[in-house]
């Protein structure tokens, strides 16, 4: 099941757009807003959590999103703190207090698991980490030049299908294609324009968006360009 706003490309998001007026809360489990995706292996939704408080135990992992104000979190193996644009993977499991500024506004991405993953604390996701190189889109699939691609992923969920990090690319144009992730993306370069058969989109360098599973899009982005990303692919 799915909850999406009305938009230009129907496989994306513009999550700045979606969690705007979110209602502030006090509660990091149950105040968060409707979902601007849901289905049984990926739940994004927005909150403004207001004061502070204790999660006992998470019951996903989760990549947390911060797009106005400060987050801290923190846990018996130290504290994370959040600043807009900053963003930290907890995983499944993970006890922690967090305390937010009266302004603090964040999307958060859900992933149901059983277990952690490649940690056990919560994680910043490191924008400056070393990218390794990955494979770029399928050949059959580009309309032009193959792009250099690399990436790095701060945490790997146990099933290694939920995973969040950084990713860059050289520009390259690739045909619409059916997806099978869904993705969460700041950009942090470059700019993006996603199209279907309705209309196109573009997102530069600051914004934040979503693709989901479906028909998908295409994609063209005619400069260098760098993510965080959070995404949900099943394996297989």
């Amino acid at each position: 099941m799915s909850t999406l706003l009305q938009q230009t490309v129907g496989a994306v998001v513009d999550i700045r757009a979606y969690a705007a007026g979110t209602a502030s809360s006090a509660d990091w489990l149950a105040g968060r807003a409707a979902p601007a995706f849901a289905d049984d292996k990926a739940v994004i939704s927005s909150f403004a959590l207001r004061g502070e408080g204790e999660v006992t135990a998470l019951p996903t992992d989760e990549f947390v999103l911060v797009l106005a104000g400060k987050l801290e979190i923190e846990t018996h193996q130290g504290a994370l703190a959040l600043g807009a644009d900053d963003s930290a993977a907890i995983p499944f499991g993970t006890s922690f207090r967090w305390c937010a500024s009266d302004d603090m506004l964040a999307v958060v991405y859900a992933a149901p698991t059983d277990r952690a993953g490649n940690a056990t604390a919560p994680v910043m996701i490191d924008t400056n980490a070393p990218l390794n190189p990955s494979n770029p889109p399928a050949l059959e699939n580009l309309l032009g030049e193959v792009p250099t691609c690399r990436g790095f992923s701060d945490y790997v969920s146990a099933n290694a299908e939920f995973c969040a990090g950084t990713w860059d690319s050289t520009p390259y144009h690739r045909r619409q294609i059916p997806y099978r992730q869904v993705e969460l993306m700041l950009l942090m370069a470059g700019k993006v324009t996603f199209s279907d058969q309705n209309g196109s989109v573009t997102f530069a360098t600051g914004d934040v968006c979503m693709f989901v599973r479906g028909d998908g899009c295409a994609w063209l982005s005619e400069e260098y360009v760098k993510k965080v990303f959070a995404t949900q692919r099943p394996l297989g």
